[in-house]
């Protein structure tokens, strides 16, 4: 009984990880497809625009979660260059997860 307990365990931890993996996969796909032009996605990139900060930094300036409202309100910055976003429930979720693996 305690081996079918914890394999029961272990399939739905691995189910969860394959989710929140499913979930900054497409977070990514999304911010590399809408932001990619200014900002630098990845661990290592540089963003094309200079004075857009590298996604990886976000959570050095400010709790990452704190995003989550704005982009469900839509995003409106003071500069005119970067288009205003407003995002679906999904979408904030994935996006929420990808940034949150830039944090480690």
């Amino acid at each position: 009984m305690r081996i079918a307990l914890a394999a029961i365990g272990l399939i739905a931890a691995v189910a969860s990880a394959s989710a929140q993996s499913g979930r900054a996969q497409r977070g990514e796909v999304f911010l590399r497809t809408n932001c990619g032009q200014c900002h630098a996605i990845g661990r290592v990139d540089e963003s094309p625009l200079p004075i857009a900060p590298p996604f990886r930094t976000l959570h050095e300036r400010y709790p990452v979660e704190d995003l989550a409202e704005a982009l469900a309100e839509g995003i409106i910055t003071g500069h005119p260059t970067m288009p205003e976003f407003q995002l679906d429930p999904a979408q904030i979720n994935d996006v929420m997860a990808y940034l949150k693996t830039l944090e480690q």
